[in-house]
């Protein structure tokens, strides 16, 4: 049987709830690796989020990325615009509280486009497809940044168990590069 996406995400939301304290911890080393295959020894900006109702939690990787000398940048909503952008952020800098209720940099910084995108999940399948929130924010600046820049990643960040079997898409979906579990690192080959 297939759902809808307003069907799986509902499901997916209600189990990503229960589930999150009874994860294993994650090993974010595979993204050090993907950046190394990707981008050689080149000091990209990664694109990250600040983690919130109960997303995988990657503050550990993005303050790692920081040691390591990597640009971090985090998504800025402007709702009136029905945009996203990202705006750098050096790690235990200041957030300020959006409309979502989700901590962002100051929006008086400048746009950036990082290299590499760390999408939060609410369900994705072994294609790649991905179902967020709803408002396309992800899938309208992927498209952008992708037709702009030459060689981004995007690499969807999930727990295993919100793995579906197939998710609907139309002609306004994204389909990520990699998904990144607990458990393994999913690609288009998967």
């Amino acid at each position: 049987m297939i759902y809808d996406k307003s069907y799986l995400r509902n499901r997916s939301l209600l189990q990503r709830k229960r589930k999150y304290l009874k994860t294993k911890e994650f090993n974010f080393n595979p993204i050090f690796n993907l950046i190394k295959k990707h981008f050689r020894n080149k000091k990209i900006t990664i694109g990250g989020y600040y983690p919130s109702n109960h997303e995988v939690n990657i503050l550990k990787f993005l303050e790692e990325a920081s040691k390591k000398k990597f640009k971090i940048a985090l998504p800025v909503i402007e709702t009136s615009k029905g945009r996203m952008s990202f705006k750098s952020w050096i790690f235990k800098e200041p957030l300020y509280v959006n409309e979502y209720g989700i901590l962002e940099p100051t929006r008086s910084k400048k746009k950036i486009f990082p290299d590499l995108i760390l999408v939060p999940l609410v369900a994705f399948d072994s294609y790649l497809n991905r179902i967020g929130y709803g408002k396309g924010y992800y899938d309208r600046i992927l498209r952008k940044i992708t037709k702009r820049e030459n060689k981004i990643i995007s690499l969807g960040v999930a727990y295993s168990f919100q793995k579906c079997k197939k998710i609907p898409t139309n002609k306004h979906d994204f389909k990520l590069d990699y998904v990144f579990t607990e458990k393994k690192l999913y690609t288009q080959t998967d």
